[in-house]
């Protein structure tokens, strides 16, 4: 996609992405990871297991119907936030409908009770996954930041996985880790190609349906353990959503308070002598890394103790949102005086 941006205009990418309230980057760049990633999807129908083969192509007709309109808002072709959210929730009900499943569970004592029943589980279903979806969009703002997001939480599945003896969902896992690898070494520092909506969406939606997949078939993992691989995108879409409604904003319109936004904004401004967006957008993936990581290492450590990874959740969550209610006097002791810059 990067040598080809040249011959086809709508592959560079759009200018007026730089002047989007959300824009972290200097210059315009192609938005097409997201085909590599969804070709390196289809590729694994061929590689996985005679069992589960229709099964998984099925699954991935589901998920094309999500990627491509996401495809369609890279190429330029207009889809509002809103449209975007609703193709996820329809992939997730093809996937339903195409597979007869929804989420088995969630390890809330009463409510696990009612999730058998398609009228509670199949909306449960359908907000989870298409929340996950769009989560990953929403950190999709600096470089490297939604794929190394996806990698951990990939590797954090396939390592529940294996600890479960669910084989096949192991290798799947790694699979995708390591389709979104070989996307990670273009897109970071330099940022010379980004996911675009079909890339982050089709990932979260991937991500969480492994999820479902997972307590599907492996009666003793724990549904907050398998949320701790998700944590980040989860935990900065309910910060988006609570901040927007507390403004009494449209939930859907874009904003310049991510977490990611801040750090990065934080570095240009404390900085001595300043920080270069250059340089600023890709440091605050690596100041951001411990933090992503460190859920999903907790998942995987307490896959099958739910009430251990129900504590995690809680406890993660407190210090996620009181970091970010801190950060702004934090940033404003520290910001430089006009005689430093």
């Amino acid at each position: 996609m990067v040598l080809l941006r040249k011959r086809f205009p709508r592959l560079s990418g759009r200018t007026d992405d730089l002047r989007a309230v959300q824009s972290a980057h200097t210059r315009v760049t192609p938005r097409m990871g997201g085909v590599a990633i969804f070709g390196a999807l289809c590729l694994s129908v061929v590689l996985s297991p005679d069992t589960i083969t229709t099964h998984y192509a099925k699954f991935l007709l589901a998920t094309s119907l999500l990627f491509f309109v996401g495809l369609a808002e890279d190429l330029g072709f207009r889809v509002s936030p809103r449209g975007r959210f609703l193709a996820a929730v329809g992939a997730s009900l093809l996937a339903i409908w195409l597979l007869k499943v929804w989420l088995p569970r969630t390890g809330i004592p009463g409510l696990d009770a009612l999730v058998d029943h398609w009228i509670v589980g199949i909306p449960l279903t359908l907000l989870l996954t298409a929340g996950i979806a769009n989560g990953f969009n929403l950190i999709d703002g600096v470089n490297g930041l939604a794929s190394l997001t996806a990698m951990v939480a990939a590797v954090a599945l396939s390592l529940i996985a294996d600890a479960a003896g669910y084989e096949i969902m192991t290798h799947l896992a790694m699979m995708v880790a390591a389709a979104v690898f070989g996307f990670f070494l273009v897109n970071y520092p330099r940022g010379l190609i980004f996911l675009g909506d079909a890339g982050a969406y089709t990932i979260g939606f991937v991500l969480s349906w492994f999820g479902i997949s997972i307590l599907l078939n492996v009666p003793e993992a724990s549904p907050w353990a398998l949320l701790l691989t998700l944590f980040w995108p989860v935990a900065d879409t309910l910060l988006a959503i609570y901040r927007r409604a507390r403004r009494k904003a449209d939930v859907s319109a874009p904003d310049q308070l991510h977490v990611h936004q801040m750090v990065m904004r934080a570095l240009e401004i404390c900085a001595p002598g300043g920080m270069r967006r250059e340089i600023a957008n890709p440091l605050t993936t690596l100041i951001l890394a411990p933090f992503v990581i460190a859920p999903p290492v907790a998942g995987v450590l307490l896959w099958n103790q739910n009430l251990n990874a129900f504590l995690a959740v809680l406890g993660f969550g407190a210090v996620f949102f009181a970091s970010y209610a801190a950060a702004p006097a934090l940033i404003r002791r520290n910001r430089r005086s006009p005689r430093q810059v």
